[in-house]
């Protein structure tokens, strides 16, 4: 028998690299400024973000070497946890999917509102154009049409050239900022710094996830105790360096008070470098990639649904497909109307952030705690082969020390969105236990 194909360390440097880098950096680095004080605070933000990444994407490795199943985080949460607390927080990850779904919509939108609608432009319009982009790709995913990998070939080629283009403003005098040094406005407490650092890192966690889908890849690449390590450090150190390059050019240009006070960043670098022209043409390649980011979540989440579906946890409806093209009609459906709900509910991007941030520091939180269980579960696989991370348990303890801060600095900046996000977890446990209480009623004895 043929051996499995695995990943080499290439490979999966490449992956992590093409599971972090997308839209954000577009945005967030403005709403990260925002929320520091200095521009210390703003690139040690950066920094630590990069850190937090690295010890998750570790702790996520290991996860995934030592419970390779197809299922994923549904699968692991049960084996780890209960089968409720399983079914709480996937359905949690699905809504956070969603809604940075709606959120990376939103960073496209912006970028273009001006183009489409000139100076009739408003933040209603800006929703409309995003609510036109999932509705569009709604139905290219009822025809059964997929990207291909070529068309995510493309998709990465055009965002390094973006960032490429941002970098390069730092070798062109001529577009550098030169007016008044920043100067902060009053003097700062320890706790007033701590709580800002807190709040800037809700912006740099959105921009850095998507290292979690690591969780995936734990049994699938070539000697793992050498080369997941390796290549996860490398494919993070990649993205701290790009991140760092591409915030230092945004504050070079435009001043720390530019970047704290501008919204569309990426286009004023970009006009300062090649025109009102050039900056045109990114903020439309820029949409373009919003459009394909927006197509993967509607053909990968529906496929989550499907999954816990067949696990019995969701309605067997979601599971059906269309005989003619295997669309996944429900759960496509109901996974765009709830993008629909968050985008309208929420209607800006800061509020959509925190919202999603939020639930991500209890699914990232509580996924990178079932190390701890795994440990003890599979402790016979220990000198197997499979991926051993070094410095545990510390590595796990200050990744989720990392997310506890930022939800509790969410929690302390914006009361109602953690109350909001505490009020869907405690919905879901209760969906779960009364479903269940009802299917145990009806077996028989």
């Amino acid at each position: 028998m043929e051996a499995k194909e695995k990943l080499s360390r290439f490979d999966l440097t490449m992956i992590v690299v093409g599971l972090v880098i997308g839209m954000g950096i577009f945005k967030t680095a403005a709403t990260a400024a925002k929320a520091s004080l200095d521009p210390k605070m703003f690139f040690l933000a950066w920094i630590l973000g990069g850190f937090i990444a690295l010890c998750g994407a570790l702790t996520y490795a290991e996860i995934g070497s030592r419970f390779p199943v197809v299922g994923g985080y549904f699968r692991i949460f049960s084996y780890a946890y209960h089968p409720s607390i399983a079914f709480s927080i996937n359905c949690i990850i699905l809504i956070s999917n969603a809604s940075s779904l709606s959120a990376v919509a939103l960073i496209g939108s912006e970028y273009i509102n001006h183009i489409f609608f000139g100076v009739n432009a408003t933040a209603d319009t800006q929703i409309y154009i995003s609510f036109f982009a999932i509705v569009l790709f709604y139905g290219v995913n009822l025809l059964g049409l997929k990207i291909s990998a070529h068309t995510q070939n493309v998709l990465m080629i055009i965002k390094i050239l973006m960032l490429l283009a941002l970098i390069s403003a730092l070798f062109i005098p001529s577009a550098h900022y030169s007016g008044k040094p920043f100067t902060p406005a009053t003097t700062y407490h320890f706790m007033d710094w701590i709580k800002a650092l807190g709040v800037t890192l809700i912006a740099v966690s959105f921009t850095y996830g998507g290292y979690q889908q690591t969780i995936n890849f734990g049994n699938e690449v070539k000697r793992p105790a050498q080369n997941i390590p390796k290549g996860i450090f490398a494919g993070i150190a990649i993205i701290i360096a790009l991140y760092l390059l591409v915030n230092f050019s945004y504050y070079k240009t435009l001043g720390f008070e530019g970047l704290q006070n501008s919204t569309e960043i990426a286009t004023l670098v970009t006009e300062k470098i090649f025109g009102a022209t050039g900056g045109k043409v990114f903020s439309v390649l820029l949409f373009l990639s919003v459009l394909a980011y927006v197509n993967v979540l509607l053909l990968s989440n529906p496929r989550v649904m499907y999954a816990m579906s067949e696990d019995g946890v969701l309605p067997g409806i979601f599971k059906k497909k269309s005989k003619k093209k295997e669309v996944l009609f429900m759960s496509l459906t109901t996974f765009t109307i709830l993008c629909i709900i968050i985008l309208f509910f929420a209607k800006t991007f800061d509020r959509i952030l925190s919202f999603t941030i939020f639930l991500d520091c209890f699914g990232m939180a509580t996924s990178a705690g079932a190390i701890f269980m795994l440990r003890k579960k599979t402790k016979h696989l220990d000198g197997t082969g499979i991926y051993k991370m070094k410095f545990y348990p510390v590595i796990p303890i200050l990744f989720i020390i990392a997310y506890s801060f930022v939800g509790i600095s969410i929690a302390i900046d914006k009361p109602s969105t953690a109350l909001t996000g505490i009020g869907v977890l405690a919905a879901f446990m209760l969906i779960y236990f009364l479903t269940h209480s009802q299917r145990d009623k009806k077996k028989p004895s």
